[in-house]
């Protein structure tokens, strides 16, 4: 049995994935003006992994959308 997905899909979750991880980079990744003078090492922390994984998704998103496209060749 094949089973045949539309490229659309792909295309819609590395879209997806593109603006949440943007989102999460820009707005739980950056400080905002009442954390200026109380900013603690935990929280610190936690914005720096907001901003990685935010990345990580843009990232992915972005080598989804590739790939479903024909840019990047697949091995299989």
């Amino acid at each position: 049995m094949n089973l045949t997905i539309p490229p659309i899909f792909f295309n819609a979750v590395g879209t997806l994935f593109v603006v949440m991880g943007a989102l999460r980079a820009i707005f739980l990744g950056r400080r905002r003006a009442g954390e200026l003078t109380e900013d603690t090492a935990e929280r610190a922390k936690l914005r720096k992994r907001h901003l990685v994984f935010g990345i990580v998704y843009v990232l992915a998103g972005i080598l989804l959308i590739l790939l479903t496209s024909g840019v990047i060749r697949s091995r299989m």
